[in-house]
């Protein structure tokens, strides 16, 4: 019963906290207005600036959020004890990453639907803008490159999801198709689309694994198979990639918004899958949080970095993520319709997403705990999985599973990228089979949910980079000429791709040596946006403990753990690690510089609005605060 226990007060905690302090902060300090025009009604294009129903927004700012960070930063953080790892989540979701998230929704809005790069040259100064673009762009490059692996190994080690990630993609252009051209709602064909893709799910277990190794091998002859930059990582990498350079460039409504529709309902109706599997498994004792994993770990593996700071930054996507800024900013203020759709998007899909993050926390010790299993090759081609036991034939549970897959004799870098993947896709089948749902169909439920996030991440990663570059490249007339939407593009997709594969002591492993600088990089940068939402509300003389005393943490934690990973006994300037050590090094100092710039202009500029945007054709309606008369902006 423990594990239902906290799954449920976890749950009512994130909805009780929706309707009050995110209601507080939608209403008394950001007076969200439905009179102000929109930046997708000021600047529509059909092509990012589009007016959407919040519920489609919704889902698209979701899916881009949730990504795989929700599930590996959980999946790793379980190494101190779940106890930990849940209250991060909870009260990080709560009141630092719903905050962040709505700050960087709103200031945006009301900013013309610039990035929070672009507005950090408004609201501290220019020098702060260009620093906070370096940083953006030094994220996403790592953010490109950590997703692309995630998604190649996820087709590596699980072929019966390659067939059910692909397919949505055609179905979800042909819905985009439909609704542009009968005007209609994306609802029904979303759910239409959802049972297609778990139709294509059962095809890819029992009919239609893509095996990309096997296939290379048949097509090359094994002695060009067993070229490492032929590898069925590499090789996913690159198309993976490829994809993102065209997914990026089209209009938001043909691909984007469909399908990041049917990707929320797919969480949706595999979050109730998992919900009501874990009160089946509760009931019936076969999931016991508090019996299967320690709540507050004893025994950590060698090597591992210890709880403060690094748990604030293992765990990011589930509690607070600065890569949220870039999709408020980026993508999903371009499309909000009004402004009382912010709370909702903004603060809501931050709330559903820590949701997420204790649904795999629960998974990964209770859903682990339920037994392990291996995955059997079959005569005929196919496969299927058999139950782990010990040397008496009985299948191995509780502790004893969970030590198993957590195996502290491995020590902390040996437990790779597919071991965390595996350990949720694993504890969450086991959830899945206490209603019936076969292991082999769990498996690829809960493993095609993880690819399809991801590779919603991995796209609209792809277009914010392009939007950064883009800003980055149209600042000096040398660079001017590549600041075109393919071209920028280009060059986002192709650094990625450069670090992916060749980063690394062997080919595709780049993604790999990078995961570390992720954590330290992302609050980082989330500190850094939710300084700009201080200084936006500063300048409006407008209440800021709220936003400053996560900003502190999301400063000063970020800092200490990079500093950690740069100059400790083990960290990368001892054992030579070049790129961990130079992007590190650059990024600590560019966070530096811009703090510096930011308390030299605090003092300056209480009460005293930025800069108005110059005016749109044909514009007459003010379109920032700054162009608000003085007492409309201080609300």
């Amino acid at each position: 019963m423990s594990t239902l226990i906290v799954a449920v007060l976890s749950f009512v905690g994130f909805i009780v906290a929706y309707h009050t302090y995110g209601h507080w902060l939608s209403k008394k300090i950001f007076n969200l207005d439905d009179e102000r025009e929109v930046p997708s009604k000021q600047l529509q294009d059909d092509v990012d600036f589009v007016p959407t129903d919040r519920q489609i927004v919704f889902g698209h700012h979701f899916t881009s959020i949730a990504g795989t960070g929700p599930i590996v930063g959980p999946a790793i953080a379980v190494f101190w004890g779940w106890l930990p790892a849940l209250l991060w989540v909870i009260f990080g979701s709560i009141f630092v990453g719903a905050v962040h998230d709505l700050g960087s929704l709103i200031v945006s809005l009301r900013n013309r639907g610039q990035t929070v790069g672009e507005i950090a040259g408004r609201m501290i100064n220019k020098r702060a803008k260009y620093l906070f673009l370096l940083v953006l762009a030094s994220a996403l490059m790592v953010v490109l490159a950590i997703f692309g692996l995630v998604v190649a190994v996820i087709f590596a080690n699980y072929p019966q999801t390659v067939l059910p990630v692909w397919i949505s993609m055609p179905i979800a252009i042909a819905m985009g198709l439909y609704a542009r051209k009968k005007d209609a709602h994306l609802l029904v064909p979303s759910l239409v689309a959802l049972a297609i893709v778990y139709l294509s799910i059962l095809v890819g277990v029992y009919y239609l694994p893509i095996d990309l190794a096997g296939i290379l091998t048949h097509m090359l002859g094994e002695s060009l198979a067993s070229n490492p930059y032929l590898s069925p990582l590499v090789v996913w990498t690159v198309i993976l990639l490829a994809y993102c350079f065209v997914a990026s460039v089209l209009p938001v409504w043909l691909l984007l918004q469909p399908r990041d529709y049917v990707n929320s309902h797919q969480l949706l109706v595999a979050l109730a899958l998992l919900f009501v599997g874990l009160l089946v498994a509760s009931f019936t004792g076969a999931a016991d949080l508090i019996v299967s994993t320690p709540s507050v770990a004893t025994e950590l593996p060698a090597g591992a970095p210890p709880l403060f700071p690094f748990l604030f930054i293992t765990i990011a996507c589930g509690a607070c993520s600065g890569f949220h800024c870039l999709v408020s900013s980026g993508t999903s203020s371009k499309q909000v319709e009004k402004e009382s759709d912010a709370q909702y998007i903004g603060y809501g899909a931050m709330l559903l997403e820590g949701g997420l993050a204790v649904i795999v926390i629960l998974a990964c010790c209770a859903g682990v705990g339920m037994g392990l299993f291996d995955r059997v090759p079959l005569e005929d081609g196919g496969y299927t999985y058999a139950a782990v036991t010990d040397s008496d034939g009985a299948p191995i549970v509780g502790r004893a599973a969970w030590e198993r897959r957590y195996d502290m004799s491995k020590g902390w870098g040996a437990f790779g990228l597919p071991d965390l993947v595996a350990a949720f896709v694993e504890g969450g089948a086991n959830f899945l089979t206490a209603i019936g749902i076969p292991l082999e169909i769990g498996i690829s439920i809960i493993a095609v949910l993880v690819a399809n996030f991801a590779a919603t991440t991995l796209d609209t990663a792809t277009r914010l980079q392009r939007y950064v570059m883009q800003e980055l490249l149209v600042s000096t007339p040398v660079t001017r000429p590549l600041s075109g939407k393919y071209s920028a593009t280009g060059i986002a997709v192709i650094s990625a791709l450069a670090i992916a594969v060749f980063a690394g002591p062997v080919p595709g492993a780049g993604g790999k040596i990078l995961w570390p600088l992720f954590g330290a990089m992302n609050q980082l940068l989330a500190g850094l946006a939710m300084m700009v939402t201080a200084f936006y509300l500063w300048r409006r003389n407008q209440p800021i403990w709220f936003v400053v005393i996560p900003m502190i943490g999301m400063l000063i934690f970020p800092a200490w753990a990079m500093y950690y990973n740069l100059f400790s006994e083990h960290g990368y300037l001892a054992e030579h690690k070049t790129l961990l050590s130079v992007l590190g090094i650059s990024v600590l100092v560019l966070q530096a510089w811009m703090v510096v710039e930011a308390i030299l202009m605090w003092p300056r500029v209480r009460g005293v609005l930025e800069d108005a945007l110059p005016p749109l054709p044909d514009k007459t309606l003010a379109t920032s605060d700054a162009e608000l008369p003085a007492a409309q902006a201080g609300n």
